[in-house]
């Protein structure tokens, strides 16, 4: 390995003790590949083994918590009993070189495909047009009811369990990237009069206390508990920095091993308020201010990329998704002293098709992830 490197493969404590091998974790990437019914495949297990091998932390693809909150075809189901026989197998391939395989637990509120859900039904926190994923025309959204909201709570719970059950070694609970405990926290979603309107991080916190409440009757203290949160987003009024700040403080309250910010690009900066300019990681870091770990993401291709988001000290740990995909050996490259063998560009000719699902590779080829492209 060039000495260079070698921050990237020491070990990392999580708030709980747990140490990771190295300060990567595999990125929870949309694959597309399960079963109808969210059962696992034998194409994702495989997927999820290859691009877990080397990182000290691995993330599943987004997995459904209720039959209401299905936001993807394909998607990966933790909604029922019958769910954790696959769920094991796809536990003990992300485990089987040493990571720590952690389940990320969603429901896609508005975000929620009829044509996926029983009743070809959409519920958000206020009623909304959407348009999802592969969707080629918007969908109407309902308000969802308390009762609903009480149950949707309840059920990250009992996702929480069954983690647990298959031999998940911790949860990532999903707030970002528009779906619905984002969107509960979100001015621009969440238009409601009630409680749920009026505290706007209610149901975020609600969600954390219903999945570390599982952990406390269901795992051992060794049990991760993550919590993925996007810092803001474009529409106005949105979520901002200044809410995120806030968003920040009341988590910290709770025991959460780490935070996992979703970001396009590692050093963005902020868009627009009294932050403006300052890159969001800096901010991050500085508010969680060393009660646990930060994991960065975004746009990370090479070696020397990941080494200097880790290197400026705003992130303990680096979330690979992209590269992840265009080359599986990205990690134990750097380790071997090969990072000038990396495959940092799409190529739609490779006949191996980066040995993805069919169903991902397609995604990739119709240019629906951002790749770097080779001239």
């Amino acid at each position: 390995m060039n000495e260079k490197y070698k921050t990237l493969f020491e070990s990392v404590t999580l708030k709980n003790g747990v140490q990771l091998k190295n300060k990567f974790a595999l990125a929870p990437m949309t694959h597309i590949s399960s079963h109808d019914d969210g059962t696992a495949s034998d194409a994702e297990i495989e997927y999820m083994r290859l691009r877990s091998k080397d990182v000290g932390l691995s993330i599943s693809a987004a997995s459904n918590v209720t039959d209401l909150g299905k936001a993807f075809p394909g998607q990966p189901s933790v909604v029922h009993d019958s769910d954790v026989e696959g769920l094991k197998r796809l536990a003990d391939a992300m485990k089987e070189n040493g990571a720590k395989a952690i389940l990320q637990i969603h429901h896609g509120g508005a975000q929620a495909i009829p044509r996926l859900t029983p009743g070809s039904d959409s519920a958000g926190p206020s009623p909304i047009t959407m348009q999802s994923f592969d969707e080629t025309e918007p969908h109407q959204v309902r308000e969802i009811t308390e009762e609903e909201i009480l149950e949707t709570i309840n059920a990250f719970g009992e996702a929480t369990r069954r983690a647990a059950e298959a031999g998940f070694d911790g949860v990532e609970i999903h707030g970002a990237n528009h779906y619905i405990i984002h969107q509960f926290v979100s001015p621009h979603f969440n238009q409601r009069t009630d409680q749920w309107g009026q505290d706007r991080y209610l149901f975020a916190e609600e969600v954390v206390k219903s999945v570390l409440a599982a952990k406390e009757k269901h795992a051992g203290n060794d049990f991760i508990v993550g919590y993925r949160f996007s810092p803001e987003e474009p529409q106005t009024p949105g979520i901002d920095m200044e809410i995120t700040e806030t968003l920040i403080g009341k988590l910290k309250k709770y025991p959460l091993d780490y935070l996992h910010v979703s970001l396009g690009d590692v050093h963005s900066k902020t868009r627009d308020g009294k932050y403006e300019g300052i890159e969001r990681v800096e901010l991050l870091h500085k508010w969680i201010d060393g009660q646990m770990p930060l994991i960065g993401i975004g746009s990370v291709f090479t070696a020397d990329q990941a080494l200097k988001a880790i290197e400026e000290g705003n992130m303990e740990m680096i979330a690979l998704g992209r590269v992840l995909l265009l080359d599986y050996n990205f990690i134990s490259k750097i380790e071997d002293g090969k990072e000038d063998e990396i495959f940092e560009y799409f190529d739609p000719a490779r006949e191996d098709k980066y040995e993805l699902p069919e169903l991902l590779w397609k995604q990739l080829y119709n240019g629906v992830y951002p790749m770097p492209k080779k001239d």
